[in-house]
């Protein structure tokens, strides 16, 4: 391309330079962008260039005029949509994502990194390094996310096959590879992991499935059921109440903690959970919950520290649960 047409784009190189090169420590002189040009192809002056700048500030970049040592005059952009603290959080976020392969994790950064300068680039790219946990061999998941996403906004259902692991860690598909038809109302990550919340139709129940465990996943055109149950679903109580996301039955109970346990249980329960004085050592809160293995053994490991006060049935499941446990062990 020749010198004068790459000349009606001079205005967007500038642009480019002061986005990529500069923050709110770096500046760029004139000097620096009318070379930087040059090797564009792209001839200006001074004045050319200090209107250039005025025009992009008009438009809305907060540009920032400094003089430095021995006068030199440097120019920063000093702000941008998203500062290098939000993207240093959404960075830890991708990397703390176990539903996020290794490979979408890198990609996703290196998309971050291009909403921050080169120089702020380099720290966020320094905090790749910083972890080195599990992440999930499905790939596939993004586009299963997307399909879900698709299919509540047009109403509709979906089908999906479900599978397993097995010991051999090979997949296995549940029910000998049945189709699962339900109608999604919610998307939520719990635990490390992307849970779709649905209702199906067959058992006329309220389910919810790992999204990286979905496979041969098809939008179907049938509108979506169990609207009066999932329609206004608070995912945030719902993850408090929902022990590992494993299913069970809902039930009110009647905790009885030890005083040590107040942070624990406004971190599990939220800060509208009631505390009311058992004793001088303990405090009693009734919340609803999904009584279910995961919860019961969520119980066990505070020990003493923790009792279930009501409802009777409750107390029978734990006590069966923890003798099933210890049972194992007897002649030991």
């Amino acid at each position: 391309m020749g010198r004068s047409a790459n000349q009606k784009y001079k205005i967007l190189y500038i642009m480019r330079m002061l986005y990529e090169e500069t923050d709110e420590r770096n500046g760029i002189t004139v000097a620096d962008i009318i070379a930087r040009l040059g090797e564009g192809g792209i001839t200006a002056e001074r004045k050319s260039i200090y209107d250039d700048i005025e025009t992009l500030s008009s438009y809305g970049m907060d540009i920032e005029k400094r003089k430095g040592a021995g006068n030199a005059v440097t120019y920063h952009l000093v702000s941008r949509e998203f500062e290098l603290a939000e993207l240093k959080l959404l960075v830890d976020a991708v990397q703390a994502s176990k539903f996020i392969t290794r490979k979408k994790s890198e990609e996703l950064i290196k998309k971050l990194e291009g909403l921050a300068g080169n120089k702020q680039a380099q720290q966020l790219r320094r905090q790749v390094f910083i972890s080195n946990r599990i992440k999930t061999m499905n790939e596939s998941i993004y586009y299963s996310v997307d399909y879900i996403h698709g299919a509540m906004i047009d109403d509709r259902k979906i089908s999906f096959k479900y599978f397993d692991w097995n010991e051999k860690k090979e997949k296995v598909l549940r029910h000998g590879g049945r189709v699962y038809t339900v109608s999604p109302w919610a998307l939520m990550w719990d635990d490390e992991n992307y849970y779709l919340i649905a209702y199906d139709s067959a058992s006329a129940r309220k389910k919810h499935y790992r999204v990286d465990r979905m496979v041969e996943m098809s939008v179907i055109d049938e509108k979506r059921e169990g609207g009066e149950l999932l329609s206004h679903i608070d995912t945030a109580l719902y993850s408090k109440q929902t022990f590992g996301m494993y299913d069970g039955r809902e039930e009110t109970v009647k905790l009885r903690c030890h005083n040590s346990l107040a942070n624990v249980m406004m971190d599990r329960f939220g800060d509208h959970t009631g505390f009311f004085k058992a004793d001088n050592d303990h405090f009693d809160i009734i919340v609803k919950v999904t009584v279910s293995p995961v919860f019961l053994s969520w119980v066990a490991t505070f020990g003493s520290d923790i009792k279930i006060m009501d409802p009777d049935w409750v107390i029978d499941e734990y006590l069966a649960l923890m003798g099933r446990a210890t049972g194992q062990y007897k002649g030991i």
